[in-house]
Order: structure tokens, then C-alpha cells, then sequence
């Protein structure tokens, strides 16, 4: 069994206290810098009353960025389906 890893995170000036697995140790790290950049973005472009709104405001960023991806990744997989229906009539047009 996977030893568990104590860490510390901090958003927002705030620390939270994580026990995690060491392999998702990376992630974490990188997700509360991005977090961070984005929290320093918004309030530098915008007039933002508190951390709430602008943690509100990440979080909307990055769950409309996670569904972007899927709604092009499904694109992309009909486009790949039809593509591969397309070649698959042209080799057996060809066979035939």
C-alpha cells in the first residue's frame, strides 16, 4: 500500500493541510500555482470585492475549460467516426 504524504497548499492566503499520495503530489502543486496566477489576474483586471468572487470566478474558469475540452474532444471524435467511415466505404468500394 502507497504511503500517504502530508502537504500544505496554500490559496487564496489561506493554507490547507492535504494527506495525499505521493503521485498526486505534482498535480496539486501545479493546480493551486495556477490557481494563484489566476486569483492575481483577476484581481489586477477587475474590481473584486473579496477572495469568494474571485475564487467563485477561477472556478467557473476552470470548470468551463474542463467542459470546453470535452465538447471538443467529442467533435473531434465524430469528425475521426466519420473519416474513418468515409475510408472504410473507399477500401471496400476498392476490395470489391
Amino acid at each position: 500500500m502507497e504511503e500517504k504524504l502530508k502537504i500544505k497548499i496554500s490559496i487564496a492566503d489561506r493554507v490547507y493541510p492535504l494527506t495525499i499520495r505521493p503521485s498526486q503530489e505534482e498535480g496539486l502543486r501545479k493546480a493551486a500555482k495556477e490557481i494563484e496566477a489566476l486569483i492575481k489576474q483577476f484581481e489586477q483586471n477587475y474590481a473584486v470585492r473579496d477572495k469568494q468572487d474571485v475564487l467563485a470566478m477561477c472556478a467557473l474558469q476552470f470548470a468551463s475549460q474542463v467542459e470546453q475540452k470535452s465538447i471538443d474532444k467529442e467533435n473531434v471524435d465524430v469528425e475521426v467516426r466519420e473519416r474513418l467511415k468515409t475510408l472504410n466505404e473507399l477500401l471496400r468500394e476498392k476490395l470489391s
